[in-house]
């Protein structure tokens, strides 16, 4: 089968929500078989997520509480794009907000999704190295810890249950790979 046997014909679309951060659509949709069901879908405007290498070969991270889940995550620096906002320049202002740190050297990565089966999110990933220290911004509703980890260290954290977020699991499989050589990175 060629991928335009999967494709799925919207028939109508009716936002549901509209929040601040997240919108809610329950789209009628027509499946390759001639079916009709509904699909609910979650727009988002994006993200990124920063790996972020110290002089001295560990990763930034932090440690904050995330509401839907009631728990304290530890996860690489993130969070969302702004509307018009450049994507690199999202990962510097969340960078610096978040942890207090500049880079000398920026690479876009890649983009992972981490919920397919209900949203459009899009995270992009980044490479920061060249860091130095310049204070942090935090926003207002921000509260959170930052921390230092190597990359061992990290990877036994996710085998150990401590790190479950899908972005930074994903960051750190990209950062593996670049440490050790196997996935350089962009020019």
């Amino acid at each position: 089968m060629n991928e335009t046997s999967f494709i799925e014909e919207t028939l109508s679309s009716e936002q549901v929500f509209d929040g601040r951060l997240l919108k809610v659509f329950a789209d009628q949709v027509r499946l390759p078989n001639g079916r009709e069901s509904v699909r609910e879908i979650i727009r988002h405007p994006g993200a990124v997520v920063i790996i972020a290498l110290l002089d001295n070969g560990k990763l930034l991270f932090e440690r904050q509480f995330r509401y839907p889940l009631r728990r304290v995550f530890l996860e690489m620096p993130a969070g969302k794009i702004d509307a018009g906002e450049h994507v690199l320049d999202t990962a510097r202002r969340e960078l610096r907000e978040e942890t207090g740190y500049k880079a000398s050297l920026w690479r876009h990565l890649g983009g992972m999704h981490p919920a397919i089966g209900y949203a459009d999110e899009r995270i992009e990933i980044f490479w920061a190295q060249g860091l130095s220290y310049v204070g942090a911004e935090l926003d207002h509703d921000e509260i959170l810890d930052v921390s230092e980890l190597t990359i061992a260290d990290a990877l036994l954290a996710v085998r150990d249950g401590e790190i479950t977020d899908a972005k930074t699991i994903t960051a750190l499989l990209w950062a593996e790979k670049t440490l050790s050589g196997a996935w350089p990175l962009p020019l």
